[in-house]
């Protein structure tokens, strides 16, 4: 099941949202710390200037009246509030201690008490009575803390911000990634952007001149192939009309058969060389199946029989020319190297639609299962003298790639050999026009 959080993408947001968050509650839990360290230090410097002006007008101005809210209370008086105790909030009892610090040795501190205008009571050694003066309130009531507010509005702005820095990071590795998918199923791939930090435009440039070198080899090593094979169908029509000739009914049909072999390594060579999109229009596959079941029946009565499960329905589409070779070097492979009975069958699953074909002769060992389909690899050295080349797997891999699905090479588990192909569902069904505006790309690029 595919998940959000595999991708880049999905990591990259991962990470930022929750970076942001751990510094944002970091900052809020700072700032409100240091909010209040700074409003008590405020108080404190606030009221040790009070008590000192009060202190120096009662030295210098007793006759002159004090400020509003200042005044001088009695030691005896009954108003004079209690020393505080444990159930003092800290914040409050880390005001009176700082206070203490800044005042002279021996100096009493009281806060009034609550319901009244906030207010302390200092008395020194040298004091006649209670000197009281007003102080802010330390936690002012506010209906709504503006900073959670701003810290919602930063947050947002920065998500935003990461979101996209991400999508710019993603979106040139995703095209990269795409683009390798299709150079690994074997289909054209354009030049990739190159954009993005320098890094990755490295990689990009890498992967596009691997890609254009890749190309021009296959291309180099096509026109080899068919110019070799078309040069060669030449003088073997020629050695088939002389071998027609002869007088001798065994040496002729003996001859006749080694020209029908070669010519159908010319005929393999020719069709591994032909590296272009089919551009054939697609017929339903299990239809399709069914034509070349019966065919292969009336043209070879003495080959294995051939078994059908084709459960894709109609949905499942395949280019016709393309559809017919995979099944005709199938078939043939089935028919010189396996046992009967060879089974097609065609089925739909969740990762796209199947074609397989098996029978049930010895299989291939399993040691020699990465190299069946490596092209000019015969894995008995015998059967080169039947008009094989080492191709037929090889193609039919290469014609799977290049319709865009998977080929998947293996061993039956009561014996013989099966080839499974898996098509996406969008590359099975594409329409005509994309496949021929691929050939005819290639073919300008020839």
């Amino acid at each position: 099941m595919r998940r959000a959080i595999d991708t880049l993408f999905g990591r990259l947001v991962v990470i930022v949202i929750g970076m942001l968050v751990l510094s944002h509650v970091a900052w809020f839990a700072i700032i409100r710390f240091e909010r209040d360290n700074v409003q008590t230090r405020f108080a404190v410097e606030e009221a040790v200037f009070l008590v000192e002006a009060v202190r120096q007008h009662i030295a210098n101005t007793p006759d002159q009246p004090l400020p509003p809210r200042v005044r001088l209370v009695a030691l005896d008086s009954p108003d004079v509030p209690k020393q505080p105790d444990e159930g003092t909030p800290p914040p409050l009892q880390r005001f009176v201690e700082d206070l203490k610090d800044r005042l002279p040795d021996g100096t009493d501190v009281r806060l009034n008490e609550p319901g009244g205008p906030p207010s302390v009571w200092v008395h020194g050694a040298k004091d006649a009575g209670w000197v009281v003066v007003p102080v802010q309130p330390l936690r002012p009531p506010r209906s709504r803390d503006r900073m959670l507010v701003w810290l919602a509005l930063i947050f947002s702005t920065a998500v935003l911000a990461a979101l996209f820095g991400a999508w710019q990071l993603q979106s040139p590795l995703r095209a990269l990634a795409q683009a390798v998918g299709r150079f690994g199923r074997g289909q054209p791939t354009p030049p990739v952007p190159e954009r993005g930090p320098r890094e990755l435009r490295q990689l990009t440039h890498g992967f596009n001149q691997m890609v254009r070198e890749v190309s021009q080899t296959e291309n180099d090593r096509a026109v080899m192939l068919a110019g070799v094979a078309h040069d060669l169908k030449t003088p073997l029509a020629r050695l088939r009309l002389r071998a027609e000739m002869m007088d001798d009914d065994k040496m002729r049909d003996g001859v006749v058969r080694d020209v029908d072999s070669m010519a159908h390594i010319v005929d393999q060579f020719l069709v591994f060389a032909h590296d272009r999109p089919d551009g054939s229009e697609p017929v339903p596959v299990d239809e399709q199946c069914e034509r070349i079941a019966r065919a292969y029946r009336a043209v070879s009565p003495d080959a294995q029989p051939i078994r059908l499960k084709l459960e894709a329905g109609p949905a499942f589409a395949l280019p016709a020319a393309s559809l017919d070779r995979l099944l005709s070097n199938l078939l043939d492979n089935a028919h010189a190297y396996g046992a009967p009975p060879v089974v097609i069958e065609t089925r739909r699953e969740a990762k796209g639609w199947v074609l397989s074909v098996s029978d049930h002769g010895k299989g291939i060992a399993p040691d020699d299962l990465i190299k069946a389909s490596r092209p000019f690899v015969r894995l008995d050295p015998a059967r080169g003298g039947s008009g094989h080349s080492g191709l037929g797997l090889a193609i039919v891999e290469r014609l799977a790639r290049r319709a865009g699905g998977e080929c998947e090479i293996g061993n039956r588990a009561d014996g013989g050999l099966q080839v499974t192909m898996t098509f996406p569902f969008d590359s099975a069904t594409r329409p005509v026009q994309e496949r021929r505006a691929g050939s005819q790309h290639e073919e300008r690029a020839l």
